[in-house]
């Protein structure tokens, strides 16, 4: 498919994402999260900006993910066997207390304060999935776009722990993003030929970000889930 293996590329990007973003709570009330400006995506992401795609870093244009599309292995679903989420390490710590989850809860809200403990103490949030509108950091979920069993059984079980961990840790590529709890464990681990985000308006960003991700682990994809991305491109302006 014509991409550096993802460790090679992928992980230095977000390492360096990691040094230039470290949270940095002090005193001992509330950190203002300058949040309102949304970052464009790292520039070592695939697809480069992120057009149209709200908060999520890296997800492609359209023409560019109908091409890694094209390019995806299609395959039967894998064995669920030995599977366990705890092979997929979350939430890792990124320093100064934060760990995965507040790093994606300051990245995908506005007017995010935090702890002492770098944790979302107050901010406003909306879920694209649903289009609801929160203020309270307890009433989301963290959800990984390609769901971990769904990777587990589209060649994740062959990984390594340490590859698994960073799958489930990514903040540099589409896969991270604060939603409602709702709409998080109403989509629970199935794809998108059985789940599609209430939000038919977001369909376009959320095919484009989960073929992302497919392409950059080199994850298969069923036929029925390929035909259901195809349709869910056909929703994109370009």
């Amino acid at each position: 498919m014509g991409r550096q293996q993802w460790w090679h590329k992928g992980s230095l990007t977000a390492v360096a994402v990691l040094v230039l973003t470290g949270c940095s709570p002090t005193g001992q009330g509330l950190t203002p999260e300058a949040t309102d400006n949304k970052p464009s995506a790292p520039a070592g992401a695939p697809g480069g900006e992120a057009t149209e795609s709200g908060t999520l870093p890296g997800v492609p244009a359209a023409k560019q993910a109908r091409t890694e599309l094209a390019g995806l292995t299609v395959a039967p679903h894998g064995s669920m066997r030995g599977y366990s989420r705890a092979k997929f390490p979350h939430w890792a710590q990124q320093g100064e207390k934060c760990d995965t989850r507040e790093k994606v809860l300051a990245r995908d809200g506005t007017g995010v304060q935090r702890d002492v403990e770098c944790r979302a103490a107050s901010g406003r949030w909306v879920s694209v999935y649903d289009d609801k509108t929160f203020t309270s950091a307890s009433d989301l979920d963290i959800d990984h776009m390609v769901p971990l069993a769904n990777a587990w059984r589209s060649g994740a079980a062959g990984w390594t722990q340490e590859k698994r961990k960073a799958f489930a840790n990514d903040l540099t590529h589409p896969q991270l993003l604060a939603v409602s709890a709702a709409s998080n464990r109403s989509k629970g681990d199935q794809g998108p030929d059985e789940w599609q985000p209430p939000s038919k308006p977001y369909w376009c960003t959320y095919a484009r970000a989960w073929v992302s991700v497919k392409a950059t682990y080199e994850l298969s994809v069923t036929a029925a889930e390929k035909n259901t991305l195809t349709e869910m491109l056909g929703t994109c302006s370009s």
